[in-house]
C-alpha cells in the first residue's frame, strides 16, 4: 500500500485563538500545531455556487485545510469508507493525511479556505481518478 489509511489519520486541528477587544488572532507554527515542515501554502476562493474543489488525493503529500472565512464541507475518504466534515471555524483545520481522497463542497459565498502543504507543487503527485486511486490503495 502507498500511504496510510485516513479515518485514523484525519483530525481537526484546533488552532489557538486569542480573542480581545481588536478582533481574534489565530496562529500556526510547522512541527507544533501543524504536524509537518510547511513546503507551501495556497489559498482558495471565488469558488463559483455548485462548483466543486479537490476530487483528488496525494500519494506522499500532506495537507491541512482552514476555513479563513465562510464555510465548506469536505469529503475525506480512505478507500473502505469516507466522513464529511463542515469546515466553518477560521481556527480550526483538517488534516488530510497522504493517500487520503478528499472533495471540497458547498462552499458558502465569499469563502476563503488555505492550505498548507508538506511537500511542494509536483503534479505527478496527484491521482485525478477515483479508480486509479482505489488500485493503487491496494498495490
Amino acid at each position: 500500500m502507498k500511504a496510510s489509511k485516513c479515518p485514523m489519520d484525519v483530525r481537526l486541528i484546533q488552532l489557538p485563538l486569542n480573542v480581545d477587544e481588536r478582533g481574534q488572532l489565530s496562529f500556526a507554527e510547522a512541527c507544533g500545531q501543524i504536524p509537518f515542515e510547511i513546503k507551501r501554502v495556497f489559498w482558495i476562493s471565488g469558488v463559483p455556487e455548485g462548483k466543486t474543489r479537490g476530487r483528488h488525493a496525494h500519494w506522499t503529500c500532506h495537507e491541512v485545510v482552514f476555513p479563513v472565512t465562510g464555510s465548506f464541507e469536505i469529503e475525506v475518504d480512505d478507500g473502505t469508507g469516507s466522513r464529511t466534515f463542515t469546515m466553518n471555524n477560521s481556527s480550526t483545520g483538517i488534516l488530510i493525511p497522504a493517500g487520503a481522497w478528499c472533495e471540497l463542497r458547498k462552499f458558502a459565498p465569499g469563502t476563503v479556505c488555505v492550505v498548507v502543504a508538506s511537500e511542494h507543487f509536483d503534479a505527478n503527485g496527484y491521482v485525478h481518478d477515483k479508480g486509479e486511486w482505489i488500485n493503487g490503495l491496494t498495490e
